[in-house]
């Protein structure tokens, strides 16, 4: 505890107690640091002095202020202690960048202490040390001349890893697996020379059953890492004969790790993913990564080598792999891909008649997926087949979360469909999307809402022919689910209702509209909790139905701006810890909570509250866009807002809005002064307002920020 708070003491940036220390002192705090790290037998106590040592150090070393400490380390990692090497080697690991200047009149010494203690210890607490020190400085080496040096250090590193696996030591390996991963990220020519022994070695760690999944996870991941170090070591990794089928396989068979749980059929919403391994995820989310990081042409022909014999298993788990590689990979692909869409849609869709119901909730998903990465080419060309066979996936009442993934599947397809390709098939859509609210199931229901939006939205005035069937299901939902396990299905009636307004126009929704405006009035005077879904979607319906509606939604200004201003005045919910602190207190499941460490201190940042602030200023640039001159009377008070969050704000989206909804305001508050509207205010109100604004703006702002920005002033 002695050497955590005296780290804590002398290396905090903003009340360092060294500089005000008397030499006297600091000879002594430094003297009597190394003599403990000398006689200190104590494993967990040497770790946390050798910390202590290395954070004082890396603030004086480069000044010529502890002249004594490297001939001091020098002289440990030779000694015949195990526990001094690997002090040593653990500071030296924490000083690579801080040696500076010094740095090459000592690698040819520090080659000699790291291949002395990769070969000749016994210990693996001195092996991962030196591997900790060596792929360090390797990081941190500035030329190829210098790393050249570390080179034939590479058989050592591997069989640091090597002897950890095959002693079972299982935790040390993993630690060595993290640290290749680094050098893989940053440096990845290192390895080049030896690629295929390296790349090799991983591929059987990956494949090996035997081994805890942690340790597998940890080689594919340096595979997947190498794969996507493009930029610094170009086609290195395409070149490699078999990696790409060996790595793609494993990955495929990780998705086998899967179970059929009852409960999967009972989720009350879609993103419960039980059954799913770690495996199972790691497999999926690599897939993806190889294929973005490899392409198409290096990709698709190892997957149409594999994908043919999985979709004709008869096990359930291997169809379902080969749906849901599909899915992962086309993002990656999907150049290539577009140019044989015959066999790949051809395959999605015979899945969907297959006996098993996650086979074809994965068939589902693989077309949405598709829908998305491959559109809008796959929706010009093959919406006779997609959009009836989703259609009729909706009728599997037995299985709603296959019914619920298929209404999600038409708002992807729908979202790149232009209205005359949706309009023939609008009949046989809505009249079973109507049928799915219905459905007692919230999920479905949900899952109806979302995608009716989409298709209203898609198919603009089109619509107006389904409007007086839909609407009064739309209103029904909006007021009748009002309980708490309800919120989100409250909050997307509202999302469909705003969409389906904007796509018939103001004549046909006026009376609806009225309707709507006075029950989201109610809920705005309710008291509602922080994480309710409905304050984000309300604000967003708002906007929604003042651009249906232009100036006539002017009345219900007065109920929609104060809950918006206090959205856009939300300050950042932030908390500050120690980053070694056992306090997990941020990072808990909470998903809305981001956790960074900075230095020695960990930041919580709850992005819910910074996204509904985002929200909240896009939402006043829309009514300011809209209303214009309408909008006067609210500028004093949302300039104030909006004007500091242009100068340096942390959070970009935040920024981006208020960047975005100055212009509006200028252009409104111009108006109102022509149209005399502006209770006696004259240009100069306009030319105040916009100076503000622009010298705070053209500060942070690249040069075509600034150019863009220039131009709205010329305009107006």
């Amino acid at each position: 505890m002695v050497a955590i708070l005296l780290r804590k003491l002398i290396t905090k940036d903003d009340v360092s107690l060294w500089p005000n220390l008397s030499p006297a002192t600091q000879a002594a705090v430094k003297g009597q640091l190394l003599l403990c790290v000398q006689r200190e037998e104590g494993k967990s106590i040497s770790k946390k002095l050798c910390d202590t040592v290395a954070e004082l150090a890396a603030g004086i070393l480069e000044e010529g202020m502890w002249p004594e400490l490297l001939p001091f380390m020098f002289q440990c990692v030779s000694s015949d202690s195990m526990r001094l090497r690997e002090s040593a080697l653990l500071m030296f690991a924490q000083l690579a960048q801080y040696i500076g200047p010094q740095l090459r009149t000592y690698l040819p010494t520090l080659h000699t202490v790291f291949q002395q203690n990769f070969s000749g210890s016994t210990s693996s607490d001195v092996r991962i040390a030196a591997l900790r020190a060596t792929t360090n400085f390797v990081q941190i080496l500035e030329t190829a001349q210098d790393r050249e040096h570390f080179q034939d250090l590479l058989p050592g590193m591997l069989q640091t890893l090597s002897l950890a696996l095959n002693n079972h030591e299982e935790a040390t390996a993993q630690e060595a697996l993290e640290m290749f991963i680094e050098v893989a990220g940053t440096e990845p020519r290192f390895l080049r020379r030896q690629l295929a022994e390296v790349v090799g070695n991983m591929l059987q760690i990956a494949e090996a059953a035997e081994l805890e999944e942690g340790t597998r996870h940890l080689a594919v991941e340096f595979l997947i890492t190498l794969a996507e170090a493009r930029e610094r070591a170009p086609g290195m990794m395409r070149k490699l004969p078999q990696f790409t089928t060996r790595l793609f396989a494993a990955l495929m068979k990780m998705l086998l790790d899967i179970e059929d749980d009852p409960n999967w059929y009972v989720a009350d919403t879609e993103d419960e993913d039980t059954g799913e391994t770690a495996d199972y995820e790691v497999g999926q989310e690599c897939l993806d990564r190889l294929a973005i990081s490899l392409g198409g042409n290096t990709v698709l022909p190892v997957a149409s080598q594999l994908l043919p014999s999985f979709i004709n298993d008869g096990d359930w788990k291997k169809r379902h792999a080969a749906l849901i590689t599909l899915a992962q990979i086309a993002e990656g692909c999907a150049k290539v891909m577009i140019k044989n869409l015959d066999s790949v849609v051809g395959m999605i869709l015979n899945s969907f008649r297959d006996s098993h119901s996650r086979v074809r909730w994965a068939a589902i998903n693989a077309i949405g997926q598709l829908s998305t990465d491959l559109g809008p080419d796959l929706q010009q060309n093959y919406h006779q087949q997609v959009l009836p066979a989703l259609v009729n996936a909706m009728d599997d009442f037995q299985n709603p979360r296959v019914q619920a993934h298929a209404a999600a599947a038409v708002l992807y397809f729908s979202e790149s469909c232009t209205p005359e390709i949706l309009t023939p098939y609008l009949d046989g859509v809505i009249s079973k999307l109507l049928i799915l609210l219905q459905n007692g199931k919230r999920m479905v229901q949900e899952g109806a809402l979302t995608a009716l939006a989409s298709v209203a939205d898609s198919a603009q005035a089109h619509f107006q022919k389904y409007y007086d069937a839909v609407m009064p299901y739309l209103k029904t939902i909006l007021i009748g689910a009002n309980d708490k396990q309800n919120r989100m299905l409250r909050a997307k009636s509202m999302e469909c209702i705003s969409l389906v307004g904007m796509a018939v126009g103001k004549d046909k929704f006026r009376e609806d509209a009225k309707q709507v405006m006075e029950v989201l009035m109610t809920l705005q005077g309710a008291q509602m909790e922080d994480d309710d879904p409905t304050i984000s979607y309300m604000l967003q319906a708002w906007a929604r139905l003042c651009k249906c509606l232009g100036q006539e939604f002017l009345p219900y200004m007065s109920v929609v701006m104060p809950p918006l201003l206090r959205s856009a005045q939300l300050k950042p919910d932030v908390t500050i810890t120690d980053a070694d602190s056992d306090d997990e207190g941020n990072e808990s499941d909470d998903d809305s909570v981001e956790t960074i460490t900075i230095g020695d201190k960990k930041i919580g940042i709850r992005t819910s509250v910074l996204e509904e602030k985002a929200t909240a200023c896009n939402m006043l640039c829309c009514y300011a866009d809209e209303l214009k001159e309408g909008f006067y009377p609210w500028i004093d008070q949302v300039a104030p807002i909006l004007v500091p969050l242009l100068k340096f704000y942390f959070h970009e989206e935040v920024r981006k809005a208020a960047v975005s909804a100055m212009p509006e305001l200028l252009r409104a508050g111009k108006l109102a002064v022509e149209k005399g509207q502006a209770g006696g205010r004259d240009e100069s109100y306009v030319n105040s307002l916009q100076t503000t604004s622009s010298h705070l703006l053209l500060r942070p702002c690249t040069r075509s920020r600034k150019l863009k920005y220039v131009r709205v002033c010329w305009s107006l």
